[in-house]
């Protein structure tokens, strides 16, 4: 796994003001890594409080951005030529305590994980975006990859976390 030091100012935002895209462009990057994982070549990208994954057909963008229609959808399955793609998000708002135990937790996960990136904001430890990316494994027809992803606001007690599937058809 690679933490980063960001530098980049962690801002006063929340999760509600999160969207997700899979039509964005590259975005400019805090950090990015690229792995192999499942014989395809993934770009883990941090955007600050915020993430982009390019694996195989697909751009997901989950951020803060302008003009866009914000909030995070629980469920979200898009067919893909040869692809299949499941998206799931989810927002918790803990006490103090349980925040920081979350957020240890998150840390020791991606610690654990050969292709993960995270980003950690200055002025905060608890502050931080994590992706990692693992292969998963079904019959012939639905190998794919999945990726989970962590984004915390310490100042709200919030942590989102998402789940992607992407899987051939």
């Amino acid at each position: 796994m690679e933490t980063v030091s960001l530098q980049a100012p962690y801002l006063d935002t929340a999760a509600d003001q999160l969207c997700f895209s899979l039509d964005l462009a590259e975005r400019p990057a805090l950090a990015e890594r690229r792995v192999a994982v499942g014989g395809l070549d993934v770009r883990l990208r941090l955007l600050g409080a915020s993430h982009q994954v390019f694996a195989g057909p697909v751009r997901e963008t989950v951020a803060c951005l302008q003009d866009a229609v914000t909030g995070l959808p629980p469920a979200y399955t898009r067919e893909l030529p040869g692809w299949q793609y499941r998206f799931s998000a989810r927002t918790r708002c803990l006490a103090p305590a349980a925040f920081g135990d979350q957020v240890a937790r998150i840390l020791s996960r991606v610690a654990d994980c050969e292709h993960a990136l995270c980003g950690v904001f200055p002025g905060s430890p608890q502050a931080l975006t994590a992706v990692l990316v693992e292969a998963v494994d079904g019959d012939a027809s639905a190998a794919g990859l999945a990726w989970r992803t962590w984004h915390t606001y310490p100042q709200h007690g919030q942590i989102v976390s998402t789940y992607t599937r992407l899987e051939a058809r």
